[in-house]
């Protein structure tokens, strides 16, 4: 199979499409031979169906996640749109980095250290008079070996001011750092392209990146190197966590019509169509993206109202 991108294809009103909706963020995604057919059935962690032969497979299940950055990538989606549902508006939230005094290499120790953490700052948000809060917790490897976490507290009205020398007290293992999401319209592509990309000196520094080769790089005048972090996540780590009342994304399946009166005023941000094609190079389907942004059609009235 090949993926080719071409010029964009839109639906007609009454096609069926697919419509995801994380907070601010609407997805459109359209299949113009319909829907992919099914050929395997997992049936446990090692084993699934498949239904082109009738026989029992087994998985061959990657060593580290440098074998399958696929998987990463897709957990990093995932994070994205969950970020994405829960936080239309930034200055209910605090974005804070916590970091470890030592090279702190142990996953099962970096979550057990957050939860004691989670725990310390409710009984601390109760006890100054806030408002109790929800988490998004993601681990964030760096190219040394040690491991940090970012974390996204989510207020149901204006996040409280913390002064970052409580919120150290608080964490106790090292620095702290707390940052607002004021002015960002995609929180989520924003937040999660810390945990995919390396800045360029840390990527040369853990080896992924030779000095040397740099004049002969298209990215020689980037300061980040795009996914070169995904390969550092080990196997089977889960790259986020998240409390309970979290919301996930909303999947509604509609027509492009209806669609439509989701997306309202709701600007384009993004479209491709991309074309697969069979092995002879005959197109075997059509299958077109797009993503739009509320928040900037807030802005952008906001903008005209003051003009």
């Amino acid at each position: 199979m090949e993926i080719q991108r071409i010029d964009n294809q839109r639906p007609t009103p009454k096609a069926s499409v697919t419509v995801k909706v994380c907070g601010n963020v609407i997805e459109i995604r359209h299949s113009f031979s319909g829907s992919p057919k099914i050929t395997i059935q997992k049936l446990n962690a090692d084993e699934y169906l498949d239904f082109r032969t009738g026989s029992v497979e087994v998985f061959q299940h990657a060593a580290s996640r440098a074998e399958d950055k696929a998987s990463v990538a897709q957990s990093l989606r995932n994070l994205r749109d969950i970020i994405n549902s829960n936080l239309t508006d930034p200055e209910s939230a605090l974005w804070v980095t916590l970091t470890y005094r030592e090279n702190m290499r142990d996953t099962q120790r970096l979550y057990e250290d957050f939860h004691a953490f989670i725990k310390r700052l409710r009984r601390y948000l109760k006890r100054e008079g806030h408002l109790p809060t929800e988490y998004i917790a993601a681990a964030e490897p760096q190219g040394r070996g040690a491991w940090h976490l970012h974390v996204l507290l989510l207020f149901p009205e204006k996040a409280p001011y913390i002064p970052n020398g409580d919120m150290a007290t608080l964490w106790g293992h090292g620095f702290t750092k707390t940052k607002s999401l004021k002015g960002v319209d995609n929180p989520g592509l924003y937040l999660t392209a810390y945990l995919g990309d390396m800045e360029l000196t840390e990527a040369v520094n853990a080896g992924q990146f030779k000095a040397g080769r740099l004049g002969e790089s298209k990215d020689k005048s980037k300061a980040v190197i795009k996914g070169a972090r995904l390969h550092l996540y080990p196997s089977g780590i889960n790259l986020y966590r998240c409390s309970r009342g979290v919301k996930r994304p909303e999947v509604l399946h509609m027509t492009e019509g209806e669609a439509q009166e989701i997306i309202g005023t709701a600007p384009l941000t993004y479209e491709k169509t991309i074309a697969v094609r069979d092995s002879e190079g005959q197109t075997v389907n059509i299958i077109n993206y797009r993503q739009y942004n509320r928040a900037r059609a807030e802005d952008q009235a906001e903008t005209a109202a003051v003009e």
